[in-house]
């Protein structure tokens, strides 16, 4: 080999790292804690600037100033239109959008109450649509005046593809997200890049809400069981989810649309 020719293992690391999200702007809805939390953090580390939007404004701001200048909170209802109209007006670009803001319910269809269903449907699909329609401009300008186009990230679950038990408002919901991430890439095919993210079952204070409300005096029992159905044997955490919402969103998902991203242990595998 000739003096001047590096070897494979003295060849220089590449100096642009992957996955890199400068001089983009995020928003990420229900950003305050748990996956948004960790997304907040993770698209921030990749160089984006990023609003927390969040209906707890104080949990948003300190999150903010714990990360630093690029992060901006934002105080959002995503069920109520004035409250998205308010945060939309606030911003003049937005390059990445993440659907993150949801809530949880179990019981069958037996159980379900009306109200019940209508709070899911409301939160969990109403308001994926009335954030994504409020903001579709900014993210379309994003095509236009930069050099890549305009991502939506729907966080969706391993609920919207699989049937679980004592879930029905749930999995309605979440299969409606899916539905809505396809066709939303169907619509925008070269303007607008949709993925989904299905988490299986995380550790975060949603969680911790759901055994508090659900299974108080089982907590420990029913924790264990939801390990157990992952086969990977532990619940995901946070930044696993953080990390794949990170790729979608950059330039090495540039050909990546419409698609259902499952992290969940093996969970839909077995």
């Amino acid at each position: 080999m000739n003096a001047s020719t590096p070897s494979l293992r003295e060849s220089p690391v590449n100096p642009d790292p992957a996955f890199r999200l400068d001089n983009r702007h995020a928003l990420v809805t229900g950003g305050a804690s748990g996956i948004g939390e960790a997304t907040v953090k993770e698209l921030a580390r990749a160089g984006a600037t990023v609003w927390i939007a969040d209906l707890n404004l104080p949990a948003a701001e300190a999150l903010a100033q714990s990360i630093g200048p690029a992060t901006h909170a934002l105080q959002l209802d995503v069920t109520s239109p004035a409250s998205i109209a308010a945060a939309v007006s606030q911003l003049t670009r937005l390059d990445i959008l993440v659907n993150n803001a949801g809530i949880g319910h179990v019981g069958s269809i037996e159980t379900t109450e009306p109200e019940d269903f209508d709070r899911l449907i409301n939160v969990n699909v109403r308001a994926v649509y009335l954030v994504t329609r409020a903001f579709l401009q900014l993210l379309l300008a994003a095509n236009s005046n930069h050099a890549a186009v305009g991502t939506i990230v729907n966080i969706a679950s391993v609920s919207g593809l699989v049937g679980i038990k004592q879930r029905f408002a749930y999995c309605t919901s979440k299969g409606a997200t899916v539905a809505m991430t396809r066709q939303l890439a169907v619509d925008y095919p070269k303007v607008l890049r949709v993925n989904a993210i299905c988490p299986g079952t995380v550790q975060t204070p949603f969680v911790e809400g759901y055994l508090d409300k659900f299974h108080k005096d089982t907590k420990e029992e029913t924790r264990a069981e939801l390990r157990a159905r992952q086969p990977i044997g532990r619940l995901g955490r946070p930044d696993e989810i953080a990390s794949m919402v990170r790729y979608l969103a950059s330039d090495e998902a540039a050909f990546v649309s419409g698609s259902l991203f499952t992290i969940d242990g093996g969970w839909t595998a077995a």
